[in-house]
């Protein structure tokens, strides 16, 4: 139902399937500081690039200029196309994606991590 935004630090954005769900009207309703999207998997490149479509549009519409940090958890084509193709864009909306070059080792385990700080 319509109402006034909802202003928060972090959202997670739902991976698979549930990313369908995830459009410029939730965008527009869930305004947070930082996004992460996550769900390496075939079924998420699929919806990934209207999901990042659908940010853009989104934050359009707040008319305020709040700077908003999209993180992604993995490492995707279409993640790279997006961001090329609209990175101008990007720039005119306050919005960053950030890129981790750094990773974390615990136990017998390695992954790209990144830190955000609030």
């Amino acid at each position: 139902p319509p109402g006034p935004p909802v202003y928060v630090d972090l959202a997670y954005l739902p991976g698979s399937w549930s990313a369908r769900t995830v459009d410029e009207e939730f965008f527009r309703r869930i305004r947070a500081l930082c996004y992460v999207v996550s769900g390496d998997d075939h079924l998420k490149e699929g919806v990934l690039r209207p999901l990042l479509d659908a940010l853009l549009a989104g934050k359009h519409q707040w008319g305020i200029d709040i700077q908003v940090t999209l993180i992604p958890t993995f490492d995707s084509l279409v993640m790279h196309e997006w961001y090329q193709e609209t990175h101008e864009r990007q720039q005119e909306l306050g919005i960053t994606v950030l890129g981790s070059n750094s990773t974390v080792a615990m136990q017998d385990e390695t992954f790209p991590a990144c830190k955000v700080e609030f």
